[in-house]
């Protein structure tokens, strides 16, 4: 009877890991980074784990707070992660700052350099191992077919029909996939990359007026990010 009863307990605790995996499923990590030229909203993708789990706890252990944006390319991307820039002079030389280890690659043929794309920066080691820290959002452009396809011969991987379709409707950068880790998406504030893609900048590209970050993570059902932000999940 006893042993009987232990197993009914063990069935009955299994079940409920179960039904709390199922209900955690149901919710997902938004990341705010909040700057002077407005908000973005942005999802992990769960394709890429240990780049989501890396950018979690950097948010949370208020990693990013007062880093600066610190490389903005017009109709291409804004950069931001180098511990070196926090407090940084005007003629500070940036972009070479991190947090003393690198993520491994994940790439997923799925997940592209669209526009609002957030990835991985990273320097030219040969696996193509992600900065621990270092960032860029895509800005993009829209491309007509003709050049799409030279951007197309650039990447590292071939582009699927649909992909093709986003980037001559929407824009991106498509030279990139395949040699950089997307690992998320901009849901809310894409008018914000094309602010801060827009502003002055010195010969290293560096904005003249610095653009400073502020980051902070919710969970929410993803109901509720679909149904405030537009951002459909995967059945």
């Amino acid at each position: 009877m006893k042993n009987k009863k232990s197993l009914v307990l063990a069935v009955l605790c299994l079940f409920s890991v179960g039904v709390l995996a199922q209900k955690s499923s149901k919710k997902d990590e938004v990341v705010t980074i909040k700057t002077d030229m407005g908000t973005i909203r942005v999802i992990l993708f769960d394709e890429t784990p240990k780049h989501k789990a890396n950018f979690l706890k950097l948010t949370k252990d208020k990693f990013y707070d007062g880093l600066l944006f610190h490389r903005v390319i017009d109709d291409f991307m804004i950069q931001g992660g180098d511990p070196n820039s926090r407090n940084a002079k005007p003629d500070d030389m940036l972009g070479k700052g991190d947090n003393g280890y690198k993520i491994p690659a994940e790439f997923s043929p799925k997940l592209f350099h669209q526009k609002g794309a957030l990835a991985a920066a990273r320097d030219n080691n040969p696996a193509k191992e992600s900065s621990g820290c270092q960032f860029y959002i895509v800005q993009g452009r829209k491309w007509s077919k003709n050049d799409l396809n030279k951007q197309a011969a650039r990447a590292a991987r071939k582009l699927t029909d649909s992909q093709r379709k986003v980037y001559e409707e929407i824009g991106g950068t498509p030279h990139l996939d395949g040699s950089y880790t997307v690992f998320g998406q901009v849901i809310d504030g894409m008018e914000v990359i094309d602010k801060i893609g827009a502003v002055e900048k010195d010969e290293r590209d560096r904005p003249e007026k610095d653009v400073s970050m502020k980051m902070s993570v919710k969970k929410m059902k993803k109901k509720k990010i679909t149904k405030k932000y537009g951002w459909q999940y995967e059945a």
